[in-house]
């Protein structure tokens, strides 16, 4: 999908309807708009793309390890690079499947209207912002993986109805996920919660369980995301460009992308009629959805990002009901998966190097030797804004900073709870300006990173003081 035929700046002085305005003269913006168009300005012309951004942190993480770790020869640098390159394959792949498939049940006819239903409720630019920014907070709290599918997709559908600024309104999608390590699919706390877990690491080290209770569903952790629930899609309201810098999606084209390409007809051939054979597909629903069911028999009902692609999977099934009329949706969904392909490696790479070297571990113990009791979880979540730029994967992140976090916050007599999910808190608020999770609702919207993370520097700002605020106001002492 190319994003550079969709966005289009406007001509100053041309005509929009008061019904669906969404941009201002320079001279009746806010100040915080002002703030946001100047940060729009400069990642446009500092931030290269995503893939040659991944090429830079490789080479600052492999110098920083050279100079900071203790196992960081260069064949040791190398040696880990290379194992974390395809050390992330199975990860990548999973990341792609849930594109796919979640791109592939959108295209299905009454998910489509479905989301083209909702997509209307809005009737101009503002309302569209608030209404985008408020679902995909409460897909990404149910469950990550579903959430970026769901945001980037009503932001598109959105985009055929309301004129909008693109980067505006997928800034406003993408802010949803800063809340989905803290919610009911978060890696972190999950594992915790999780007896016999290989990242249960407070298990490890304490011999007690962490049940959700004493992290998702917690006042220091929902008090905070209450907070942003309130003020993120009221804020994100005053973030609109000026006319001069705006660049709206071209609609037609969002159709275009998104009409199905026609099936092949179906004829008297033995091939030809099994290609249209319902029945094929009703027998693999059924088959995926038992094997499903066996698994959660096993080991627990959870929405982990195997099942959510299984579910995904059934459901387009199901939905586009012939196989060829899925395959014909899957090799079009599957064209956004370039940059997914591409960069993921190069992701891997540098964790194998922040982990093979001892590099994040060198980080992660940072802050400790400042804290207290009390100060703990706060530098935790400090340094792990910091981790997260290199590694940016929710259990990765855990298996690098938990051993050296739950080890102080036991000594400290610490709360556990509020250490383990400052880890969470500050992974998600850095994943704000780390592009690793951006990179499937970018592919999904079809626009340039540059053009979006101007704006989610307001929401990295707003989300970093308020779960720091909550941190060191509201974490239980002891």
């Amino acid at each position: 999908m190319r994003s550079c035929n969709g966005p289009r700046k406007l001509e100053r002085g041309e005509t929009i309807l008061s019904d669906t305005a969404i941009l201002v003269d320079q001279d009746e913006q806010s100040l915080l708009s002002r703030c946001t168009a100047f940060f729009v300005y400069m990642f446009e012309r500092l931030i290269p793309d995503p893939y040659v951004f991944a090429v830079i942190l490789t080479f600052v993480g492999a110098l920083l390890a050279f100079l900071l770790a203790p196992n960081a020869s260069p064949k040791n640098i190398l040696s880990a690079w290379y194992g974390g390159v395809f050390g992330i394959l199975t990860f990548a792949f999973q990341m792609v499947l849930m594109l796919v498939t979640g791109y592939s049940l959108a295209s299905a006819p009454v998910v489509a209207a479905a989301l083209a239903k909702v997509a209307s409720i809005p009737k101009n630019a503002k309302s569209a912002i608030s209404l985008t920014v408020l679902i995909a907070m409460v897909a990404c709290w149910l469950n990550w993986g579903l959430g970026l599918v769901v945001s980037a997709l009503l932001a598109r559908e959105i985009a055929k109805r309301v004129r909008i600024d693109f980067g505006w309104l997928v800034a406003a999608a993408y802010s949803g996920f800063v809340i989905s390590t803290e919610g009911l699919s978060g890696s972190i706390a999950l594992s915790q919660a999780t007896h016999g877990s290989v990242l249960n690491i407070v298990e490890k080290v304490t011999g007690q369980m962490t049940p959700l209770s004493q992290t998702v569903f917690t006042r220091f952790n929902l008090i905070p995301i209450l907070v942003l629930f309130l003020v993120l899609p009221v804020v994100f309201r005053y973030l609109g460009p000026s006319a001069a810098n705006a660049q709206v999606a071209d609609p037609e084209r969002l159709r275009a992308e998104d009409q199905l390409q026609r099936p092949k007809e179906k004829t008297d051939s033995i091939g030809s009629k099994l290609d249209h054979a319902w029945i094929l597909n009703v027998l693999l629903v059924v088959f995926g959805g038992a094997a499903l069911a066996v698994e959660w028999l096993r080991t627990g009902f959870s929405l982990d990002l195997n099942s959510v692609i299984m579910t995904l999977l059934l459901a387009g099934l199901l939905l586009h009901w012939t196989p060829v009329a899925y395959v014909s949706a899957v090799q079009r969904a599957a064209r956004v998966t370039g940059s997914l392909i591409l960069q993921y490696p190069l992701y891997g790479g540098l964790m194998g190097i922040m982990t093979g070297t001892g590099l994040a571990g060198v980080l992660a113990k940072a802050f400790l030797r400042f804290s207290t009791a009390h100060t703990l979880p706060f530098y935790t979540y400090l340094t792990s804004l910091i981790i997260t730029l290199f590694v940016p994967s929710g259990g990765g992140h855990w298996a690098v900073q938990g051993p050296f976090a739950i080890p102080a916050a036991r000594d400290l007599h610490a709360s556990l709870a509020a250490t383990t999910m400052s880890v969470a808190m500050g992974e998600s608020v850095a994943n704000m300006l780390q592009p690793f999770w951006a990179l499937p609702i970018l592919a999904i919207a079809g626009i340039p990173m540059r053009r979006v993370m101007g704006f989610m520097v307001i929401t990295f700002v707003i989300s970093f003081i308020v779960f720091g605020a909550s941190l060191l106001f509201l974490i239980p002492r002891g």
